[in-house]
């Protein structure tokens, strides 16, 4: 019988990893972390969190290359074949490693549930005879922390979307705050909503974490420079924004021309705990 974990992690911070989750990775028999050659600080990120929570345990740390997802067709036809492509990595370290069964984990960046499709491809595992999902802290938890801003509205729903689904629909009707994930490409600049408020952040909960707020009139030309240069400089970026247009936007902080804390452009972050890139 295979037992299969899915532990939120939160953004990297081992500092945001419950109780719970250090449980169930102490317990597990095998811990499967994915590699993807573009991203090495994000596995750093992860073996940090191994190391600091599987000392002195029985728990063995097995690596894979995680399959690319195809870029050229149908968006939701090469998600569907990257899923099943993944689902067949899982089962062949599983295959190789627990022979016999035995109780394997996957560590989930923020939360399984949340824009994150680990639930769904474990659903493809023949093999799982049954499925645990630990939660974690999600980005936009954090997002909202490190701005010191509530996620909501008094009385009001937030929409959360993608970038994707932002560029092609505009600002979603009925929802005066707008949650993006996922978005490559700063779909927030093609809104005509000169005086919605933006609060934006990248790395969040990491050593190189860097975030911007304001009138998105004021600082959406800033917010695609430093995305860009952030980029340029760690080769990956995994960032979330929340936006909010009505209400009293100075009551929650924002101003004409006023942005948030530590804005200064970071080309030399400091390097993460235990090693990493």
């Amino acid at each position: 019988m295979i037992h299969l974990d899915l532990i939120g992690i939160g953004t990297g911070n081992p500092d945001h990893l419950t109780r719970a989750a250090e449980a169930v990775m102490r317990a597990a028999d095998l811990i499967l972390l994915p590699r993807k050659a573009d991203k090495a600080e994000l596995i750093d990120l992860r073996r940090d969190i191994c190391a600091q929570v599987l000392a002195g345990a029985a728990t063995r740390v097995v690596e894979f290359d995680l399959p690319v997802r195809a870029g050229e067709g149908d968006y939701l036809d090469n998600v569907e074949r990257w899923h099943d492509a993944i689902a067949e990595c899982w089962a062949a370290q599983i295959a190789e490693h627990l022979p016999d069964g035995g109780r394997v984990a996957l560590l989930v960046w923020g939360d399984p549930s949340l824009y994150d499709s680990t639930i769904r491809i474990a659903r493809r595992l023949i093999a799982a005879e049954r499925v645990t999902v630990v939660p974690g802290i999600t980005s936009l938890q954090l997002l909202c922390a490190t701005h010191a801003i509530p996620f909501n509205a008094v009385g009001a729903p937030v929409m959360v979307t993608t970038g994707r689904r932002l560029r092609e629909g505009g600002w979603p009707e009925g929802a005066d705050s707008v949650a993006v994930m996922l978005d490559g490409g700063c779909a927030f600049t093609t809104l005509d909503q000169p005086d919605a408020a933006i609060w934006w952040g990248a790395y969040l909960g990491m050593a190189q974490e860097a975030i911007e707020a304001g009138r998105l009139a004021d600082v959406a030309e800033r917010i695609v420079a430093r995305r860009a240069e952030l980029r340029r400089v760690h080769g990956w970026i995994m960032d979330v924004y929340l936006l909010r247009r009505g209400g009293d936007l100075v009551g929650e902080g924002i101003a004409p021309g006023r942005v948030a804390r530590d804005l200064a452009p970071t080309p030399n972050p400091p390097p993460l705990p235990g090693g990493g890139a």
